[in-house]
Parts: C-alpha cells; structure tokens; sequence
C-alpha cells in the first residue's frame, strides 16, 4: 500500500484499513481523491461498479471530521434509493465506528421511535434520499436550523442518475436551502460509473458554486472527456476516428429467442450452479419470466419497484446466500445494491443507455481471475436490433452525456412553496436569495411566482409571501407529503396475503372484465382476487396455481432511443456488426433485418420512400426526439397527425422533390419545438402550479432535439418508389 495515501488519512482509519478490511492497497480512485475531499474541494470520483467509491469519499472525509473536530451532522450521504441506503449503512456505521463516530439511516421506512432518537442525538453521517431531507427542512417537528448547523459535506452516490431527471434539480435546489439555512458553502462530492461528460457533470453538482468554489474530477487512468466525447469501456482505449475498433473485454453475448418463455428455457438451461441476474426493462416482464422460471423448477428471486420493502429485501438476502439460483429484476439492482458474488448477467432486450449496460456488467468479474460477462436475450426483432446497436456504440468508446432535463419549471413552483412552507413567511423581494442564482430558480422564476399568487397557491401580505388556500387544498393531505417529492407516483393497489403485504398493483387489472375468478401475477406467484377495499385501495389474495397477470401504466416519460442510438441502428444494418459472440439464431436474424431494411438505409444520406399504398416516410434514423423536431419544423410536407418514431417521419403523400427542397429551404429562419399535447402535461407533477403556456414549453424543450434535427437536415436525401404497398 501506498504509505503516501495511508499518511495522508486518519492513523487510526489506516490501521483499520490495513489490519480490519485485510487490504494490501488502496485502489487508485483512492488513493487519488484523498487530496482534494481533504482539501474542501467539490469532486465527481469516476470508477466502474465495485471500483471503491465510497470508500474514496468516506476515508478522507472522516479524517476531516476527525481533524477539524466537526461537531453534530457534518456529512450527509444522498442516493437514489432506499435499498442503496439499507445496503450501504452498515458499512459507513463501521468505518464511522473506527474513530468513535456514528452513522443513521433517514428515510420513509424508518420508524418514528428511531426518528426520534436521531433528531435528540445527532449522528456524524446521515445517509438519505433528497425526498427526505425535503421532509426535513418542511417538517414541523425537525429543527433543521439546528439540526444542519454542523454540515460541511455532501455525498451524492450514483450522481449521473440523478442528473438525468428531475431528481437531479429537485436535489440542488435542496441543497441551496440547506446552504443558506447554515450560512456557508457545503463540499459537494459526487460518485459515478462511466459517464460521458465529467466535466459537465461536475459543473452541474456545484450548482450555485460553478466557477467559485474549485472542483475536481478525480478519473484514474482516464483522461476526462469534453462533453459528449467518446469514453471507453474498461479496459478500451477510445478509437480515433478510422481507426480498427478493439474488442470490448469480458465476455459478451447476442442471442435472439423471440418470447418470455423461451428466454426462461435459456436461463433454466444454461449456467446451472452459478449465480444469475437478470435484468428485464419492465415490471411486467419480471414477474413473467420469474413466473417461467419457477415452473422450470429454478430457484427464483425477484425485485422491482412495486414489491412491498420486505419482499424485496428478503428476495436480495436469500440470493445473496444461495448459490444455484436467479434474481429477476428491474433496474432497481442496477444501483450498487450488493447481491453477492455473482457468476452471470442476463440482459432482455436492451437497457435505454449505454450507461446502464457499463452498470450491469460490472456486476461480474469481480473474483480475481473472472471476467465479466453478459447475454442479451432478446425477446423481438425491434429487441434485437436495440441490443445490437447498443453493443455497436459501446464497443466504439461511446457513452452518453449526463444531461440535465432542460427548464425545470415546476419544480421551481414546488420550491416556492415548500420554501415558504419551511420558513413559513418570505420576503417577496427576497425568496431568489435562497437558490443563489441556480439557473431558472433565478430572476426568470418571476412570472412562476405571479401565477402561484394569481391561483392562490401563495398568498402576499405585508410584502412577504406564505402559503395560500389553492396549495392548501392541492398539496395539504398527510402534512404536504405529496410536496416533498419531485415525480408522480401513479395510483396503485396495495396486496395483502393475510397480513402481510405482497406488493402493488395496477387499478385497471382490478377493474377489468375478466371471464372467470381475477388473478394477479406477483412477486412471481398467481394470486387469487378474493376482497377488494376500493376505500382504503387494498387488494386482498390468496395463493393461485397459475393464470395471473401483471400490469403497471405508470406515468413515466415514453422511452426513446437517442441521436447516436438510432444512428447506430443503422450502421447495424449497413453491415456493422458488434464485436461480441453471436449465436446462430442472432446471425440468421441480424440477416433477416439487414434484406428487410435493406432500401431504406443509405450511407451517404436519409431516404424517403414512397410506397404503393401511398404511404411517404422519410427515414431519417435520427431517434425520436429529433423526430419530432422535424416534424414540426416541416408543417408543408408532414403528413398532419406527425407520425413520427426513431426511425423516420411520415409525410404527405403529394411530396415531391421541389416541395422538399422548399420545406427544407424554410427551416433556415430556425427549427420549432414539438408540439405538446395538453394531457400530456399531467404526467409533469405540479405542472397545475404553472401557468398552461410554461407547463407546455417545459414540456416541448424536452421532447425536441435541435442537434440531431440539424444533423439529419443537413444530408442528402434520395427517393425511392418502392412497390411493396
């Protein structure tokens, strides 16, 4: 070990460190982030799944607790989930442990009793979820003046998952009231896997801090990209441009098995013995091959968002000690949740991002000798060529930029008011002093605030701005609970066997005609319907021995394949193949795709056909976003209803090459924004906290894509008639 690094931390946490964990080194991330979270700086730790990140930021951390004599709560550790939280604690208690300091958990499992404890005995580290500190600050049992008063860092695990949603601004606004409540700046550190624009993220963390505070990104062996540049896949050097693509390491397989229960006689059949985890895109697709697989007699877990806290965590807690076994999952075990020693990853179909792949993978080859590993399952042909095309970007170095949704509007009407429920008055001159300039929180949240005292949300006295009868009304039910978070959690069903509950469930599956007795799918098993309280939405059941069904609607964005993804598409299919093993069925559907589409790909440029039946695309490859970009920056030739999708855009039938060439010419003044469908703005929460015009244009500015519109724009473009209508 590095007697640099280990003089540089706590003696007494070097001799645990050594003499406790049995290490012979500290890993490069480290050893290198020693310097600067020692030193006050804000910082982004990149390193794969397992690299050792929290131990990066807790290590020195403590040290400057322990040297600086930091009295009360000086570190609050933040992630995305209640189960990283769960996962994570006893490890932070221990090493908190190692110089007599403490470490709780915060969150909405944790009893009221507890709570308690905490607030009257205030530990050294307080690892939460930003929902809940939200709880805090507005919650009138909490002191949070007091309570905060000794805060000068800030953990943000998995911070990349946050920046990409709303969560991330939800979160930063937080901490810009926690800011001000305290006085001072507080260290921000945020830990990520492989993220394509470090810098950029960075910058995003320090909020109000940008360009004040200094900052670091701390990436061993890696030099940190400019935005939107290639990084590579552990183990990869990015390609120049031209150059021969290396192979990605580990073990990666594509194979196409076309349904759920053939994807169960693959995982039945295959890696008997070993530890398998696999990661569906939906929740319904868990419960079924969960399902599938019990039948084959495999020993099955199962975890998803809609299973009750109990029944995933004795599904984890059981996978983890057993051996010949799988766990099903969403992404919900993408997140650092140890599970174990595990022998394979199984993906269905293909994550949305490349990033989430870096995720799951690194989920193996974490015994000296192993590698990692993953099968791709893919369940259809849309399934397959997604897979493909995202083994295709990632083994060419490339992953996504981290960015944050754009004009987050209604969150700044949500942090108006819990701003004034947590100070009870505000100085209606005074109120933006509490974001310190972080983006739209600033002078442009003027006309937020008219509307929310317009409706009645807040009300105005004296020049000091306090919560009103509207907001009352909209948000009050459980104490403004409904306040605290900054996404909508759609309406779901609890189930009860006897007394213990299963999980959650989608009201239409209770609602539905159904021919015979009501059966649900969950936690893998059919259960019979037998009570329904419509009053308290509980559901009661009773073990089935087969015939149920899952579903969940959701109120989540519709999932898009990006610019590069939808391009990658199509190298797919001009003949691009992904350096991983393919088996037999792949190679025969990879051909299939390859005659289908065989007239509507071109390597120098768009093609728009024309087919018999009068149906005109214009095959763009461009992913959706971009899509509808151009659809509505061409009106004179889309068709009327844009039908748009990744790959191409639908127009009229009476196109021709010269009313082309004019449509195009006119997007020259600039592009238009897509259009929003008024119902569309319920699934954005406290989008009624907006006036209907800002509602819209948040929404709009997130569903277009400029850049890749200009891009596809800016090719040639061939038509072609073709006869096959």
């Amino acid at each position: 070990m590095s007697a640099d690094a280990l003089d540089l931390l706590d003696p007494i946490l070097s001799h645990h460190i050594v003499n406790s964990l049995g290490w012979r080194s500290l890993r490069p991330l480290q050893q290198e982030a020693i310097e600067p979270v020692l030193a006050g700086q804000d910082a982004v730790l990149l390193a794969p799944t397992a690299g050792g990140k929290t131990e990066a930021a807790v290590f020195p951390l403590l040290t400057r607790a322990q040297r600086q004599g930091w009295k009360g709560t000086g570190i609050l550790y933040v992630t995305p989930l209640k189960a990283l939280l769960n996962n994570l604690h006893p490890r932070v208690e221990t090493y908190s442990g190692w110089v007599g300091r403490t470490a709780e958990l915060w969150h909405g499992d944790i009893a009221s009793t507890r709570r308690r404890r905490i607030l009257a005995n205030r530990p050294d580290i307080l690892l939460t979820t930003p929902e809940s500190l939200e709880a805090m600050l507005v919650s009138t049992h909490v002191d949070h003046r007091a309570f905060f008063s000794g805060l000068h860092s800030v953990v943000v695990d998995e911070v990349h998952a946050f920046a990409g949603d709303d969560r991330g601004w939800h979160l930063l606004a937080v901490l810009e009231r926690l800011q001000h409540v305290i006085g001072r700046p507080v260290q921000r550190i945020g830990l990520s896997a492989t993220v394509g624009n470090p810098r950029e993220l960075l910058d995003w963390l320090q909020g109000s801090g940008r360009g004040v505070r200094p900052g670091r990104v701390v990436a061993p062996g890696v030099s940190p990209p400019d935005a939107g540049a290639a990084v590579a896949p552990p183990g990869v050097s990015p390609p120049d441009a031209g150059a021969a693509v290396a192979p990605p390491p580990g073990d990666v397989e594509l194979d196409f098995v076309g349904s759920v229960a053939n994807a169960a006689t693959v995982v039945a059949a295959l890696h008997r013995g070993e530890k398998r985890l696999v990661f569906c895109e939906s929740r319904r697709t868990v419960e079924e091959l969960g399902e599938q697989l019990r039948l084959r007699g495999v020993t099955t877990f199962l975890s998803h968002a809609s299973l009750s806290t109990d029944e995933r965590r004795r599904a984890e807690e059981a996978f983890a000690e057993a051996r010949d076994c799988v766990i099903v999952s969403t992404s919900t075990l993408e997140l650092g949740i140890d599970v174990g020693d595990l022998d394979r990853v199984i993906q269905l179909d293909a994550p949305a991002t490349v990033a989430s792949f870096l995720q799951r993978l690194g989920r193996t080859g974490r015994r000296p000798g192993s590698r990692r590993n993953c099968l791709f399952l893919a369940l259809s042909d849309e399934g397959f060529l997604a897979a493909a095309a995202l083994l295709l970007a990632w083994s060419r170095g490339w992953v996504e930029p981290v960015t944050p949704p754009p004009e987050p509007r209604h969150l700044v009407a949500q942090q108006l008011l819990a701003l004034c429920l947590q100070e009870h008055r505000v100085g209606e001159n005074l109120w933006q002093e509490w974001w310190g300039g972080l983006g739209v929180f600033g002078a442009a949240a003027e006309p937020v605030v008219r509307h929310l005292v317009e409706q009645g949300y807040l009300e105005r006295d004296s020049g000091t701005l306090f919560i009103g009868p509207e907001a009352e009304r909209r948000f009050g039910q459980r104490h403004f609970m409904n306040l605290t978070a900054s996404f909508t959690a759609p309406p779901e069903f609890t189930v009860l066997s006897g007394r213990t509950e299963i999980g959650r469930t989608d009201p239409d599956l209770l609602t539905e005609e159904t021919d015979g007795p009501r059966k649900l799918l969950l936690a893998g098993r059919s259960w019979l319907v037998t009570y329904i309280d419509w009053r308290r939405r509980r559901c009661f059941v009773e073990p089935a021995d087969e015939g149920g069904r899952a579903k969940w609607n959701g109120f989540g964005a519709q999932r898009v394949r990006s610019f590069t993804l939808a391009r990658a598409v199509r190298d797919v299919l001009l003949g691009g193949d992904p350096p991983v093993s393919l088996t037999r069925r792949a190679e025969a559907r990879l051909a299939a795709a390859r005659e289908k589409y065989l007239d509507v790909v071109d390597p120098a440029g768009t093609v728009i056909t024309r087919r018999g039946d009068g149906d005109v695309r214009w095959w763009t490859w461009a992913g959706h976003r971009a899509n509808a970009t151009l659809a509505a920056s061409l009106p004179s030739v889309v068709l009327r209803h844009r039908t748009v999708d990744d790959r191409f855009v639908r127009l009229r039938d009476d196109v021709t090459p010269r009313s082309w060439r004019a449509a195009v010419a006119d997007t020259g003044a600039g592009l238009t924004l897509p259009d929003v469908d008024p119902h569309a703005v319920r699934g954005l929460k406290f989008a009624e906290a907006l006036p209907a015009r800002l509602a819209e244009a948040t929404l709009a500015a997130r569903l277009g894509d400029a850049d890749g519109a200009r891009a596809a724009l800016a090719e040639p473009v061939r038509f072609l008639v073709r006869q096959d209508g």
